[in-house]
């Protein structure tokens, strides 16, 4: 397993704990049951996992974004939207399956667009900065 695949693995980890705990906190606070929060937030640990992973993958492969001088920020928005889009719906239908109400969904869904896509900026700015399964430091997104 190449390096590259040790840090997308590493991301999605770190990721998926402060997602998960924004999301339980989210579906608690909208749903008023903490149970219900925490069903959420457990179901989500699967499917965003994997989401998380696949879209990891993507953007390795391609160069959007990456400049002559390295400056990644466009491309850490960019990926911040796409994942957002990815994530908002898979929580919203999750939230709206568990707790059986369509507007819980969407009112969980529509809380954690603002609030996730923060928290993911500053995951994407964090881990911009570590050499955690580089060879050595690159630009981002070229090939291993």
């Amino acid at each position: 397993m190449g390096k590259s695949y040790k840090r997308h693995i590493a991301k999605s980890i770190t990721w998926r704990i402060i997602g998960t705990l924004d999301t339980i906190l989210l579906s608690w606070l909208i749903s008023g049951n903490p149970y219900t929060g925490i069903k959420i937030g457990l179901a989500e640990v699967v499917t965003k996992m994997l989401l998380y992973y696949l879209h990891e993958r993507v953007w390795f492969k391609i160069r959007a974004g990456i400049t002559e001088n390295g400056d990644s920020k466009r491309r850490h928005i960019s990926k911040t939207v796409t994942w957002r889009v990815v994530g908002t719906i898979d929580t919203m239908l999750l939230a709206w399956f568990i707790s059986g109400n369509a507007m819980v969904g969407l009112q969980v869904g529509g809380a954690e667009v603002v609030t996730k896509m923060i928290l993911y900026y500053l995951h994407e700015r964090m881990w911009y900065q570590l050499d955690f399964g580089l060879d050595k430091r690159r630009k981002e997104g070229t090939s291993t």
